[in-house]
């Protein structure tokens, strides 16, 4: 399962995923969607930030991936009286021995659940930064590291709700993903009723895998192949919401690398070794709108960040799409070597193709075992995303939104 190209690995993966979707879609009825982007934010080994109204299901969400996977789970209710120490732990002097003893805080689990986390002051909201960055606490100038893998899973309620704090932006860009859940359908709310109304059917729900299981799958979907294509038109959406009048703050380098990672991460899941555009597009705005700002005319236009993300995957061209140049090669001289001189060219890295061949499909080695089975929806064959008969889902412009 190390590979990009290990299909036994890939499928063991999507069998893996579709047993933790499975036990979580018996709790949460309606919202397959909902479901799968929480199940792509842990594989990515990124954090979730569900928002909505209260009663419609934000911490039965967390719950039923925490009951899913049998590991480490500690939930935090964020109150305004609850102190940054009660999350990263503190240190008791402990009078027998005549020292100091460390008590480890919720934050050392596999799983925190954050219920409402915008009910705590910005002090106590800080005290996550370090963990949820750098998988690591440090109290009392001591650091303490934080086992694989490590998921924060926070709730928080609109902020116009009454006793909320708005989270900092250097807290939002932290979280991988952001989520509403929404009403569920009547179909969905009736059956809801008649699953929950003798009862919680968390009660009923056994894990179907275990952290060991998590940390194998987290390493498959980081060998998963990004081509040069495909990155740079991630680093192009992402350079958009910068240059977009409509907004006042847009997206950071954090925010390119979590959109990268989440994308490989739902191409694992439908079992394929690469990333393809689609993917990105799909997941713009779940990991993109959350950390803008938009201007006061925008604000005033009725204009949010999803809708400014959703203009921007429509007007922003897939590199070498039709219509569109093929992004020219990186120049291969040195800048520290004398103009002119010629170098070697070095061995691409495994898992990486010449970048005019296969610009969004993936590399050589793979290419043989997708020819037989290609990905569905792909291109044509000689289509200009890849080597001919190379696999393409989309049309290149984006889907209708």
């Amino acid at each position: 399962m190390s590979t990009f190209n290990d299909q036994a690995g890939l499928k063991e993966l999507a069998a893996t995923a579709a047993r933790i979707r499975g036990a979580m879609e018996s709790v949460i009825e309606g919202k397959p969607e909902v479901v799968r982007l929480a199940l792509t934010v842990l594989l990515a080994e990124g954090h979730l930030l569900v928002e909505d109204v209260p009663g419609v299901g934000k911490t039965m969400l967390a719950k039923s991936l925490a009951r899913s996977v049998d590991c480490t789970v500690r939930r935090v209710q964020f109150t305004p009286d609850l102190l940054p120490s009660d999350i990263t732990g503190v240190s008791v002097y402990d009078q027998e021995r005549r020292e100091f003893e460390f008590k480890p805080g919720a934050i050392f689990a596999n799983i925190v659940i954050g219920d409402e986390i915008n009910r705590a002051s910005p002090k106590t909201q800080s005290a996550l930064l370090e963990s949820m960055a750098e998988h690591q606490v440090t109290v009392d100038g001591t650091t303490y590291e934080l086992q694989a893998p490590f998921m924060v899973i926070a709730t928080q309620n609109p902020v116009e709700m009454e006793g909320t704090y708005p989270l900092p932006e250097a807290q939002r860009d932290r979280f991988m993903a952001r989520v509403s859940m929404g009403y569920p359908s009547p179909e969905a709310e009736l059956e809801m009723l008649g699953v929950h109304g003798a009862g919680s059917p968390l009660g009923a729900l056994d894990p179907v895998a275990d952290a060991r299981d998590i940390v194998k799958l987290i390493e498959a979907v980081r060998e998963v192949h990004v081509s040069p294509g495909v990155a740079r038109y991630s680093v192009d959406l992402v350079n958009a919401t910068r240059n977009s009048p409509e907004l006042r703050l847009g997206a950071s380098p954090r925010a390119t690398l979590h959109l990268v990672r989440a994308a490989k991460a739902a191409a694992a899941l439908d079992n394929r070794g690469y990333v393809l555009p689609d993917d990105l597009q799909a997941l713009a705005v779940p990991v993109l709108a959350h950390r803008l700002l938009p201007t006061a005319e925008a604000q005033m236009s009725r204009r949010s960040a999803e809708q400014v993300v959703r203009d921007i995957v429509r007007s922003v061209p897939v590199p070498g799409a039709p219509g569109q140049p093929a992004p020219a090669p990186a120049p291969q001289h040195n800048q520290y070597q004398p103009q002119g001189q010629s170098h070697p060219q070095p061995a691409p890295h495994h898992g990486q193709a010449p970048h005019a061949q296969q610009p969004y499909g993936p590399p050589p080695s793979a290419y043989a075992t997708r020819q037989q089975q290609p990905y569905p929806g792909s291109a044509p064959q000689g289509g200009p995303y890849g080597a001919p008969g190379g696999p393409f889902h989309g049309n290149g412009h984006g889907p209708a939104r």
